[in-house]
């Protein structure tokens, strides 16, 4: 099979990194431009890898990065753009690219709110790619771009979607404990967060029901039509490299008993497991019994098979009665949360005929 060229924005940062890692030796897609800002052109990947836990081989390492230029990109051929970008700088990039034609799958949430473009997290929403019709149109040359979530409310999203259409809960309130990974390379002080806790993350409590919303509502008549449910949330930042851990708290008359939630959850699966897309995971939610479990630590990198580590969510200590439901989610904020998640957008996108 042919694959399709591609390119990733933003390379030298966190996701950008990801990016590079997932895509290498992909079977849809030939990464053949590493882009990203003026001060980073000419380096190897090697000289700003910042990935500790991942092998970084010599054939990945010596590619040298380019800067973002649009034109150089038509000229390479390139059909498919991954933008780890900060979103500061995203949106105007990502239009230009998509208006050249390009498909840009994007991390970044600067188009996250756009009438026509999907928050996508395929094993829920995988019906909203049909709102690229609409962008299509709009765009000079027929590209246009798909955006994830934001990193927290991937794990969330994921994790309550069976449990929202098996038993209709609407009312959700969530604490989480974010990774350090989440505010990109060198992120946090460590004077500010070492031995402490920073209880304010911004914008992020707005995002969690805005985008959750929206994913996982509908796309009815040519429009995104949001969910009932209501989150609740409370963000913090937390002395953790990798891996955001969620504590779940859902409120409902009647509430099945711990065993059936359980249940529910580690039977689901969906299209990406359906079709077999080479980074969806097996079980995208893993569910743990032990009393001590998800730990970031142990957890963040749960999926099979090896292409999809770090893609499923893993839920634990699950406790339900007298109307409420208590449970730990976690999630892997720059794989699954991150580029991992519009790694699994773009497979999808390629194998529904959309690109």
């Amino acid at each position: 099979m042919t694959k399709r060229k591609a390119a990733i924005i933003g390379s030298s940062g966190m996701i950008g990194q990801r990016f590079a890692h997932m895509l290498h030796g992909h079977p849809y897609f030939e990464v053949v431009a590493h882009c990203a800002s003026d001060r980073s052109e000419g380096k190897r990947l090697s000289d700003v890898w910042r990935l500790a836990e991942t092998e970084l081989g010599d054939d990945l390492g010596e590619r040298i990065i380019r800067a973002t230029d649009a034109g150089d990109l038509v000229e390479d051929g390139v059909e498919v753009v991954f933008s780890g970008l900060p979103s500061d700088v995203a949106g105007g990039i990502e239009d230009d690219l998509a208006d050249l034609g390009m498909a840009v799958f994007s991390n970044a949430s600067a188009h996250r709110t756009d009438a026509d473009t999907p928050i996508l997290i395929p094993e829920i929403n995988n019906g909203h790619l049909k709102a690229l019709d609409a962008q299509k149109k709009r765009r000079r040359r027929g590209g246009f771009i798909v955006t994830n979530a934001n990193c927290s409310v991937t794990g969330l999203a994921l994790g309550l979607k069976p449990l929202v259409d098996s038993f209709g809960f609407a009312d959700i309130q969530v604490a989480t404990y974010q990774a350090l990974s989440g505010a990109g390379y060198p992120g946090v002080p460590s004077v500010d967060v070492l031995g402490n806790i920073l209880p304010h993350i911004p914008k992020e409590e707005e995002k969690m029901n805005s985008e959750g919303r929206k994913i996982l509502g509908s796309y009815e008549n040519g429009a995104f039509v949001d969910s009932a449910v209501n989150i609740l949330a409370s963000c913090t930042r937390v002395n953790v490299r990798d891996g955001h851990l969620e504590a779940v708290f859902i409120r409902n008359e009647n509430m099945p008993d711990a065993e059936e939630v359980a249940s529910t959850l580690d039977k689901f699966v969906s299209k990406p497991q359906e079709l077999g897309l080479p980074s969806a995971p097996v079980k995208p939610i893993v569910v743990r019994v032990e009393p001590d479990r998800p730990q970031p630590l142990l957890d963040s990198f749960a999926g099979t098979p090896e292409r999809a580590r770090g893609m499923a969510v893993t839920v634990g200590r699950i406790r339900a009665g007298a109307g409420s439901l208590r449970f730990f989610l976690l999630v892997h904020n720059t794989i699954r949360g991150g580029a991992g998640g519009s790694v699994l957008n773009a497979e999808l996108a390629h194998r529904e005929g959309v690109l």
